[in-house]
């Protein structure tokens, strides 16, 4: 069987262009992370790629990790699948001894700390919320490409710090941080560039080992990140770059959608597919989506795979009068989804700031409902998680006759798992849940798994990020939402100063807020209420102007449902 026949025809396209410049165009849940797999594992079937010479860059742990995953479910292994940072690091740390005659420098674990550092012997006391501030722009500023200097002309503000004291906090973090010998986070892309450049015998190795390259997310680069790949890359063309411009939301980190945008300008020669059929969402919400990015730079035009669904239910927007009252009215549409027979684990509230999540955690908690959080503790760094794992693995070494279920049953019961669940919210329920997850896992096993072998998937799972689904309902924000999806999503917030957020005023800030909106509408599988209040505190609020843009002006009409009668506005009507 070939890695192209369970692609459609965009998607074998391209995966059947093995030699770049190829740019993927690739909207939201039209199937990028199979069409980069299929596309490497092709290469490999056909003798065009040796798995050791490719590289699969990307910008998290965990898209790495579910990279290498598939990959192997592919039968390739050996491929470089891995963050930039990553991918850095490893060849910092390979080729410095040579360099350089001793090893590399070691890595700062904690900006915010050495900062705070530098502060107090500039005899300064800024705040905590500062100085992650200060590490913010320093991060920019590398990623940039711009020394202290340049940074400086800028003249760009941090509250808690006068501008001149924000630059010798810099320069005093960078002298502490060489006195230390050490290097942060963006000194890892910086000193690997810097070494490629300088040291043509490191950057002939580089290019002798990587030939072939794949860039995912790749709307989300930097200047930095840019360079880098510029030299791993060369003087050679073979790269494949995947990304959707709709889904840029890391300017303020950084990222520049222009290098996605402007690439067949650079490469003129370059093969370049877009992929605009949607297996993810309904039609009503793909409207919905569309209608926001109308018109903006690089926009794919979705449609939904298939005739549109008789069951299609159409987008609601609903106000109500306080932010308490939303959480409510959110936490009562859960309560009848799950009534209605949908999993918790199948429901995402997601919001702009995690400012919003308490409120609506309290509200859950208050009916019953279990929640995580993203962006929280990972899966396998949960104590409860680290003990269950230690404690089967031990079990596997350990003589017994009942089997594999019973057996993980029983150690998952004596650490504490119990049939049923405690009250929803709190510690308790998140280590019974974690439990419960892991039993689940064992429950789905293939009938002749092992304790042993299922003990080493759980150490393959925690290596490459690949968490189990928590029965609960998912919260996050907007942002950390990217790149996921659920059958039933509730959109939180729409209203002005919340989505778009207060301090966007200018163009590309809003523009930038409008893309969040754009992936918090196409994380929706099946369902999508959209909801804000009237006041929050004792200010007054009016509906997010992104609201109006994909109609929602009158009840019954326009792209939304409108459902927006509340208890004030049903008075008045009375």
């Amino acid at each position: 069987m070939s890695a192209l026949d369970a692609l459609d025809e965009r998607q074998r396209e391209a995966a059947s262009m093995l030699r770049g410049p190829v740019a993927v165009l690739a909207g939201a849940g039209t199937g990028k992370t199979r069409v980069i797999t299929h596309r490497i594992a092709h290469g490999v079937d056909t003798g065009a790629y040796s798995p050791q010479r490719v590289m699969a860059v990307t910008f998290t742990a965990k898209a790495a990790g579910e990279l290498r995953g598939r990959l192997r479910a592919l039968g390739v292994g050996g491929v470089a699948a891995r963050t930039f940072h990553a991918a850095a690091l490893k060849q910092l740390n390979f080729f410095w001894p040579t360099v350089a005659g001793d090893s590399a420098p070691s890595l700062i674990d904690n900006k915010v700390r050495m900062l705070g550092q530098a502060a107090d012997a500039m005899r300064l006391r800024p705040s905590t919320a500062t100085l992650r501030d200060v590490a913010a722009e320093i991060e920019w500023r590398k990623v940039s490409m711009m020394s202290i200097e340049q940074y400086a002309e800028l003249q760009r503000p941090v509250s808690g710090i006068r501008p001149e004291q924000l630059i010798e906090l810099q320069t005093a973090y960078e002298a502490l941080k060489d006195e230390r010998r050490q290097l942060d986070f963006e000194d890892v892309l910086l000193a690997c560039a810097g070494m490629l450049e300088a040291e043509p015998r490191v950057a002939a190795a580089v290019h002798e080992q990587y030939r072939h390259f794949t860039v995912d997310e790749f709307q989300d680069v930097s200047p930095l990140q840019n360079r880098l790949l510029e030299l791993w890359l060369g003087d050679r063309r073979d790269i494949c770059v995947v990304g959707d411009a709709s889904q840029t939301i890391y300017s303020f980190a950084g990222a520049q959608q222009r290098y996605l945008l402007e690439f067949e300008r650079r490469y003129v020669d370059a093969t370049v597919v877009r992929l605009e059929t949607n297996y993810r969402s309904q039609a009503s919400i793909l409207t919905a989506a569309n209608a926001l990015m109308k018109g903006r730079p690089g926009a794919l035009a979705l449609t939904p795979a298939g005739a549109p669904a008789e069951d299609d239910e159409a987008p609601t927007v609903t106000a109500y009068d306080s932010e308490s009252d939303e959480a409510a009215g959110i936490a009562d549409t859960i309560v009848r989804r799950i009534a209605g027979g949908a999993a918790a684990s199948d429901i995402a509230v997601l919001y702009r700031a995690h400012a919003q999540s308490a409120v609506l955690q309290q509200a859950l908690a208050a009916r019953g409902i279990a929640t995580s959080v993203l962006g929280g503790t990972r899966f396998f760094d949960m104590p409860e998680v680290r003990q269950a794992v230690l404690a089967l693995r031990g079990a596997a070494v350990a003589p017994n006759d009942a089997g594999f279920l019973p057996t993980v049953r029983d150690v998952l019961r004596g650490l504490g798992l119990t049939d049923e669940p405690p009250q929803a919210g709190g510690a308790q329920r998140d280590g019974w849940e974690a439990r419960r997850a892991i039993l689940r896992l064992a429950e789905e096993a293939p009938p002749s798994t092992t304790l042993r072998v299922f003990a080493d998937d759980l150490m393959a799972r925690a290596k490459d990020q690949h968490e189990p689904t928590l029965q609960t309902v998912t919260l996050s924000t907007l942002h950390a939402a990217k790149g996921l999806e659920w059958p039933h999503v509730l959109l939180a917030g729409w209203a002005e100063g919340s989505l778009p957020i207060s301090y966007a005023t200018s163009f590309e800030n809003i523009d930038e807020e409008r893309r969040l909106a754009y992936v918090g509408i196409t994380r929706a599988a099946r369902t999508l209420a959209v909801s804000w209040a009237r006041s929050a505190g004792r200010g007054e609020r009016s509906p997010s102007r992104f609201l109006a843009e994909i109609g929602t002006t009158a009840r019954g009409t326009g792209i939304l449902r409108d459902v927006a009668p509340t208890a004030r506005r049903a008075a008045r009507q009375g």
